[in-house]
């Protein structure tokens, strides 16, 4: 798949030499991380990017007796598991009913195959403890895994084309980008319908763009981003197909026909066989190990 030339430098306030390329200036508006999987998500001031992503997105997964990974569409109450960074750094999660659970820095639990998707990867547990809080919650058993370090669970290079990317548990790419723009107007076209609005948790972005038109991200090659460790670009790959999750209300877990409905009247993609798109997956080309911040400028280089 080839790809046009994003190396061209950017200053250090996200904007290019001044020649008019095209390109969509952008502030990053929030940055979020889901520690695990399909459970709520955090809203974060700054992160680390990692080979697989934002550092602590997606790391830890539930998966049933079969070792298979389970989500809010068979669990909708998943959306409830709430994580929380304690005062001592470590990762909780909490759920109604429940003591919280101290989720542990370094799993010493049994060695496992689990799959996620067409993927079987190894990963640790979380224990018996964690077993049965998850199991409580969900009313069925679970266990609680975390991906083993040192491994590579690589993107589809359909879409990647020369870039092999990393994923812990993703769905199949490290970063997923929305412009507020688009929630924004699909709140608008849900308020032209009766419909109550709808907020960001539902499509689980980790970049969140303001600045863009909505939907700019579709037509974008690569995102630069302008950071005090030097610069981060991150590649546009593949719109993001939409699951009924989003039509789960992440504050009761229940489930209902919108914003789906909605989207379904103007979100068909041909790119992805005629699914509903909204955001776009991305992939890393630069900056491993630089931390993103909500205020930070860049650029998308258009796509020809």
């Amino acid at each position: 798949m080839p790809f046009p030339d994003t190396s061209a430098p950017f200053d250090a306030d996200g904007a290019d030499d001044g020649a008019d390329d095209g390109s969509s200036a952008f502030t990053v508006a929030a940055l979020h991380l889901h520690p695990v999987k399909s459970c709520a998500g955090l809203s974060v001031p700054e992160a680390r990017l990692a080979a697989t992503g934002l550092a602590g997105d997606r790391e830890w997964m539930l998966v049933d007796a079969d070792g298979e990974f389970v989500s809010q569409r068979e669990h909708p109450r998943m959306a409830l598991i709430r994580p929380v960074v304690a005062a001592d750094g470590s990762l909780q999660v909490q759920a109604p009913g429940l003591a919280p659970l101290t989720l542990p820095a370094e799993p010493l639990g049994e060695r496992l195959r689990v799959r996620v998707w067409d993927d079987e990867v190894a990963a640790r547990s979380a224990g018996p403890g964690a077993a049965r809080w998850f199991s409580q919650c969900l009313g069925e058993p679970v266990r609680a895994v975390r991906f083993e370090a040192g491994q590579r669970r690589l993107s589809s290079r359909k879409w990647t084309g020369e870039i092999e990317a990393e994923n812990a548990f993703s769905d199949g790419y490290p970063v997923l980008v929305v412009s507020q723009a688009a929630l924004d107007e699909l709140n608008r076209r849900l308020a032209a319908r009766g419909q109550p609005a709808v907020t960001m948790q539902r499509f689980r972005p980790n970049l969140v763009l303001s600045g863009l038109d909505a939907h700019a991200e579709d037509h974008l090659d690569a995102l630069h981003i302008a950071t005090p460790d030097g610069p981060v670009v991150l590649r546009l790959v593949k719109p993001c197909p939409r699951c009924p999750i989003p039509n789960i209300d992440p504050d009761t877990a229940v489930p209902g026909q919108e914003p789906g409905d909605t989207l379904a009247g103007y979100r068909a993609d041909p790119r992805v066989g005629g699914a509903i798109s909204f955001g776009m997956n991305a992939v890393i080309v630069e900056g491993v190990g630089r931390r993103l911040a909500v205020g930070q400028g860049g650029r998308g280089t258009v796509r020809f």
